[in-house]
């Protein structure tokens, strides 16, 4: 999938093919919310469309992302979505009442509440009477909540809609194999005695074995981390250069870090502790240190490994999306347009990481723009590899005209625009939230240096992937989808 935004940005989920674009700029009338002020940048074209109705992002927020089993590890999912819901009110002083829908993306479900959406909503105080529903899409679940507002708002049925996404990887739903609860339902339809002692003796020890979860594709039972590893070993990516990006990530999330500029994050009070305030995952090392650790997937001889591989984490994000008239109506200063996406699947084997590369070309296109407009790149880092594997794809010609079936390549990005304040190597990944802080990260990113367009590209699970493209004014914000 596929977005351009005014301040351009864009999103690429790392674990699947399907791309989609945004294209956000930035308005120019007075707003509620607070922020740092914005660089004035001279403007390029516009990327709106004729007829069609301006959709903005005012503002988007999450809780401190954090490792898993830290600080979260005794709350449930909603209460995450809680608090970043209650962030996003704090922070935008947006009426309850006016909010017309809620969306949340998620990818491991607490079966207790199967819609943390609504759970969540009920929870932060919004109305009973607000609809409020639950997406998965693996590692762009947020991505998809975010565009289906854009559908809502688009097609007249809202003008104001809550989007964002939640994970806590602290507590996964552990299940008794599938021959224990076929026994338990069996016994619990028994009538009788004799049929219970019947089903009694059909017990086996093994049954007692649990199913515990793993983040592997179900049609190639894949993790990840071995289709990375495949993946690095395939565009030749040395251990060295990845471990080099990863700690280019860390170090670059502890500097935003310490000048401020994660300016997205909400404090949360967690209960029965204290108040947590920043990412925790965030941990610069050496070249030195990080050599030392082993194959992580395959092994002896693979590459990826812990320190240059994102890590399991908790966290939840919301953003505040509404139509451009409504927006102003109520006194706010929009940070992002959202215009246009797009959605591209892959091979869920071969290519499940791949995404970005074939996602980046189209939505350019789309757009109308090429590599050099794009002021802020902003992609998904699930592992070094991987994203040092997309660079060299699309700096390939070979590659594009004999997988892509295009005649030339579009060109990697350049690393000084690049996920300069870090990226999901170092804050972390919370799969059902990052959709929301990588569009974020971005939007304000051209906020601060008076870019003019940013892309987002996110893959995930099952070879699929989103991007975004964001166009930024100081005058006016505009975003495709």
């Amino acid at each position: 999938m596929t977005t351009i935004l005014t301040s351009t940005f864009r999103n690429l989920s790392t674990t699947s093919k399907w791309a989609l674009r945004f294209s956000v700029r930035p308005l120019s009338c007075s707003s509620q919310v607070q922020s740092a002020p914005a660089v004035q940048t001279k403007s390029k074209k516009t990327l709106a469309k004729p007829n069609l109705k301006n959709i903005v992002v005012v503002e988007g927020v999450r809780i401190p992302f954090l490792l898993s089993g830290t600080s979260y590890k005794d709350l449930m999912p909603h209460d995450l979505a809680r608090a970043a819901l209650s962030g996003l009110l704090y922070r935008t002083n947006i009426p309850k009442d006016v909010v017309d829908y809620i969306i949340f993306g998620t990818v491991i479900q607490e079966v207790k509440t199967s819609n943390v959406a609504r759970e969540a909503a009920l929870g932060a105080g919004f109305s009973d009477k607000t609809p409020a529903h639950t997406v998965t899409m693996a590692c762009i679940s947020s991505n998809q909540a975010m565009t289906t507002a854009v559908g809502l708002i688009a097609s007249g049925q809202c003008d104001v809609v809550v989007a964002g996404g939640v994970e806590l990887m602290s507590d996964v739903p552990i299940r008794h194999s599938r021959n224990m609860r076929k026994m338990m339902l069996d016994l619990n339809k028994a009538k009788t005695l004799a049929q219970r002692l019947s089903l009694l003796t059909k017990f086996r020890l093994n049954f007692l074995s649990p199913e515990l979860p793993a983040v592997a594709e179900f049609s190639t039972n894949e993790t990840m981390g071995h289709s990375a590893d495949r993946l690095a070993a395939a565009f030749a990516v040395s251990r060295m250069e990845q471990d080099k990006y990863a700690l280019r990530s860390h170090s670059l999330a502890k500097k935003a870090q310490d000048e401020g500029h994660l300016s997205d994050i909400v404090p949360f009070k967690v209960p029965g502790k204290d108040t947590v305030s920043k990412d925790n995952g965030i941990r610069p090392s050496s070249l030195e240190q990080m050599a030392k650790l082993k194959p992580a997937f395959i092994k002896p001889y693979g590459t990826v490994t812990a320190a240059n591989s994102s890590f399991l984490t908790d966290g939840a994000s919301a953003m505040l999306i509404m139509s451009e008239d409504r927006a102003l109506a109520m006194g706010y200063k929009p940070k992002a347009y959202l215009r246009d996406f797009i959605y591209v699947s892959q091979d869920p084997k071969d290519q499940l990481l791949l995404g970005p590369t074939y996602a980046t070309p189209k939505v350019l296109e789309k757009a109308g723009l090429t590599m050099n407009d794009i002021d802020a790149f902003e992609f998904h880092e699930a592992f070094s590899g991987q994203i040092l594997a997309n660079f060299k794809a699309m700096d390939s010609d070979w590659f594009a005209q004999n997988y892509m079936g295009r005649k030339t390549k579009v060109g990697a990005p350049p690393l000084e625009k690049f996920n300069i304040w870090g990226g999901s190597l170092s804050l972390g990944h919370p799969f059902g939230a990052t959709g929301c802080r990588l569009v974020m990260a971005a939007a304000n990113r051209l906020r601060k240096d008076g870019g003019q367009y940013a892309l987002v590209a996110a893959c995930a699970a099952g070879g699929q992937v989103r991007h975004c493209s964001v166009i930024r004014t100081l005058t006016s914000l505009e975003c495709f989808i």
